[in-house]
């Protein structure tokens, strides 16, 4: 699911640097950075006849010649066939907002009109080609694509610009006209005008989806605003450089998993079709860390087959596109190997994923008997929003994995989930994160959920707050916004796999010291270890975990949670007569989102002033009947 933010939350963050007047400079200053850049020549000799985004005629052969021989692909080719189908009864799209947004109607634009014109190029029945038909001029009848908030622009300029690009040849001469002008007028024209254009200089996913989606728009309808299209193109690729910086150095995307596949999927889109056009992508996936971002994005899915869903991240999303595109450029089939489950399974989800047909286009030769499992088990980023993922197999429902969450909760869609971890014992999810709300159902209820400082509306979601994930909290107080948790260090021994996190900027009001790290002993099971220190006061500390499991038994120091036919015993050391509870997590307020089958479990204790306090928390599988070894000193890890 793939939703935004808006560039003044990313703005948010700069608070602890600026003031409000000094925050106006660092905008400035940012612009004028952007527009000092190296401006990318365009050689407008390159522009061919239509189609010139994405897919050739020889891509067409390609791709039919991989329909035939491969039956996995025949299969992803023939959902998009079945719900192009399902879309000839279906009405045009209209002009409904829901909230601020029109985005669900650009959304779904693009799926219908990306499916049909795949439809009509590689089938050539004409009755995908009118219906793609139908629904261009629908849209292009709108008064406007809702430039307020620009996402919506955006995304209906890429549905409209391969609509009217693949389409080309068998529209009427009076539908380009339309469709060309509406792209023209309601898009481009639209993006220049900088009341509506701040994510020009916004470093997360609203710059890339923005870029992109105008960027097929000046390609498409170049022959007919060619300086206009030019200096969108150039625009496109300087200022795209800034959220690609995010990436350095290790591929770590910091909104998480579904916006790296909404705001890395408009981004290898953006660099493809240039590329494809040009014959040369002006070294933007050269970028430092951009072609390392694939690894990241694999490593967030558990052998539960659930992603690692921290801050604003909802589901599985299925197969992923952009994946074989990076697959492809690297030479490395191993990146597919969660793609490969979904090929083999027939998770395609066609009636929202609407970036499939990428997939046939970026498939290659792809052979999914190729495809091995990747060496790493374990992936530690550095750079902002940082995380540890460990895990003992890469094989669906075999092994453990471990997802271990630092960074700050003011970066964009930043939770106050610092410390958290997610956690998987085969095919069972135990630790477990509530992943986004959606943003309507909270906007809806007048919170301000995109000021993001220490006070904002946006901490009181129960979602959002460290109260919902499996973390410490200390007094009852809300995690720092600015804190940022850094990884100290880490292994990738197969038998004492582990990460270090520093807490303390997260907990900085109360506590002088708090260090979290979890390790995966002998393949077997996993500890927790938490080294805190306090200061001038006596501390309350609460240690929890979400989970979806039910409890079964609580016994003192321990506690049987039981799912899918499965235990797992959680055993608490270091803390005398210590009792293990539970907490509901039904919501506090009555826009809070349900969260049906979850429960927090853990303890609490307190903790006098100038105190150092360690304590262990071990996740034993029932089928393991070795007790834990001791666990030593962090520093000693």
């Amino acid at each position: 699911m793939f939703i935004e933010v808006s560039p003044a939350a990313q703005a948010a963050k700069k608070t602890k640097y600026c003031s409000f007047i000094a925050l106006k400079a660092c905008a400035l200053v940012l612009f004028l950075s952007v527009s000092a850049l190296a401006q990318p020549v365009i050689d407008t000799t390159k522009f061919g006849q239509h189609p010139r985004l994405l897919l050739s005629k020889n891509d067409e052969e390609r791709i039919k010649t991989l329909i035939k021989q491969d039956t996995l692909w025949r299969n992803v080719h023939q959902s998009i066939i079945t719900e192009c189908d399902a879309m000839l009864m279906a009405y045009p799209q209209e002009r409904t907002l829901i909230g601020r947004r029109l985005l669900q109607v650009s959304r779904e634009a693009l799926r219908r009109v990306f499916f049909l014109s795949y439809a009509w190029r590689i089938t050539g029945q004409k009755k995908y080609l009118k219906r793609g038909e139908e629904e261009l001029l629908a849209v292009s009848s709108f008064p406007d694509w809702n430039p307020d908030h620009f996402l919506d622009v955006a995304e209906m300029t890429m549905a409209t610009a391969i609509g009217y690009d693949w389409l080309y040849s068998g529209l009427s001469p009076k539908s380009r006209a339309t469709i060309s002008k509406a792209i023209i007028e309601k898009g481009l024209q639209t993006s220049m005008d900088s009341k509506y254009n701040g994510w020009l200089r916004a470093s997360n996913n609203w710059n890339q989806v923005c870029n992109g989606g105008l960027t097929f728009g000046a390609i498409a309808v170049y022959e007919n605003q060619p300086q206009l299209s030019v200096n969108i193109i150039s625009r496109a690729i300087t200022s795209v450089q800034t959220p690609m910086k995010e990436y350095a150095p290790d591929g770590n995307y910091k909104e998480g998993y579904s916006y790296w596949g909404y705001g890395t999927s408009y981004n290898v889109f953006l660099i493809s079709a240039i590329e494809k056009v040009f014959g040369t992508d002006f070294n933007l996936s050269g970028q430092p860390g951009f072609m390392k971002t694939a690894a990241f994005y694999q490593q967030l899915i558990g052998v539960s087959g659930i992603p690692f869903n921290y801050s604003d991240a909802g589901g599985v999303e299925g197969l992923q596109p952009a994946m074989f595109w990076f697959a492809n450029k690297l030479n490395d089939p191993s990146l597919l190997f969660v793609e490969k489950g979904y090929l083999q399974t027939s998770k395609f989800n066609a009636k929202t994923n609407r970036l499939l047909p990428a997939a046939m286009i970026w498939a290659g030769n792809t052979n999914a008997d190729a495809i091995k499992a990747p060496a790493d088990l374990m992936w530690q980023a550095k750079g902002e929003n940082q995380v540890a993922i460990m895990r003992t197999d890469w094989r669906r429902y075999n092994g453990i994995y471990v997802g271990f969450k630092g960074g700050s909760p003011s970066v964009s869609h930043g939770h106050m989930d610092v410390g958290s971890f997610v956690a998987d014992f085969g095919g069972t999810r135990w630790s477990a994160d509530l992943g986004m709300q959606q943003y309507n159902s909270l906007e809806s209820a007048g919170l301000s959920i995109w000021e993001m400082g220490q006070n904002s509306q946006r901490w009181d979601v129960f979602r959002y707050s460290n109260l919902s994930h499996s973390t410490l909290t200390v007094n009852g107080h809300k995690q720092a916004v600015q804190g940022d948790a850094h990884l100290k260090k880490a292994s990738d021994n197969p038998l004492n796999m582990y990460a270090v996190m520093d807490l303390t900027s997260a907990y900085h009001e109360d506590l002088n010291k708090a260090e979290r790290g979890i390790a995966i002993i002998d393949k077997q099971y996993v500890v927790v270890r938490d080294e805190i220190e306090t200061g001038d006061k006596e501390c309350s500390i609460r240690w929890a975990m979400l989970t979806p499991a039910k409890v079964a038994s609580v016994e003192g120091n321990s506690l049987w949670l039981a799912s899918n036919g499965k235990k797992l015993k959680l055993q608490v050391d270091g803390v005398e007569g210590v009792t293990l509870q539970t907490w509901g997590t039904d919501p506090p307020h009555n826009y809070d989102a349900l969260n049906p089958g979850t429960i927090l479990v853990g303890f609490e204790i307190k903790v006098p002033a100038h105190t150092r306090k360690t304590f262990n928390v071990y996740l034993l599988p029932a089928s393991k009947g070795t007790p834990p070894k001791p666990t030593t000193e962090l520093k000693n890890w």
